[in-house]
């Protein structure tokens, strides 16, 4: 099959993106949405679209609540018409209401602390949800899976040990993504182990 090209050309204009790194999608409606790290903002692309909009951030990077730093992960929840954003760079998980100008805080520093404790975090780059409302965090430069519940900003380590790198089962080294399975199981995308980690559900 014969790649399309669709969108892009490295830029900061509302048909430019620069280094891309996750999408998302509306099922209900095909609205793509792409995080644009360099760029510090979230980019809504509609279907046929060639130019997109931007809906979160693109106020230049920094920590107040009308910006992004470096954001990466990106997950839709229909529910609450929103994106959960992995803000890499503010070492914190946000939630961006679409239509809205600024963010929620879900997880980690307000202020862009890193920090390694159950309520802190060191650049997040993947994030992802069950169908409980619980949440799952690759906390890239702490080595770690940390897992939420609904409401809460304290997180329990359920993967990898924190601050610890390492390359034995119970180890992980720059975990970037992951998603679960129907069955709950937890697969990592093991950065710099070049492997796929998979972990019973928790």
């Amino acid at each position: 099959m014969n790649a399309k090209y669709c969108l892009g050309g490295s830029g900061s204009s509302t048909t430019q993106l620069s280094y891309p790194y996750t999408l998302t999608r509306d099922p209900s409606s095909g609205t793509l949405y792409i995080a644009d790290p360099n760029n510090h903002r979230v980019m809504q692309y509609r279907v046929g679209a060639s130019s997109g909009t931007v809906v979160a951030g693109g106020n230049g990077p920094g920590g107040n609540s009308t910006q992004l730093n470096y954001p990466i992960g990106l997950y839709f929840d229909s529910a609450s018409n929103s994106l959960v954003i992995a803000n890499a760079g503010g070492n914190n998980i946000l939630r961006w209401v679409l239509g809205a100008t600024s963010w929620t805080l879900l997880a980690g520093s307000a202020n862009g602390t890193m920090g390694s404790t159950s309520t802190m975090m060191y650049y997040p780059v993947g994030v992802t949800f069950d169908s409980w409302g619980n949440m799952y965090v690759a906390d890239t430069y702490n080595h770690r899976i940390q897992f939420f519940l609904p409401g809460q900003s304290s997180g329990t380590t359920i993967a990898g040990v924190a601050t610890i790198s390492g390359s034995n089962s119970t180890l992980l080294k720059f975990p970037y993504n992951l998603l679960l399975d129907a069955d709950l199981n937890l697969y990592v995308a093991d950065s710099m182990n070049h492997r796929v980690q998979k972990f019973p559900r928790y």
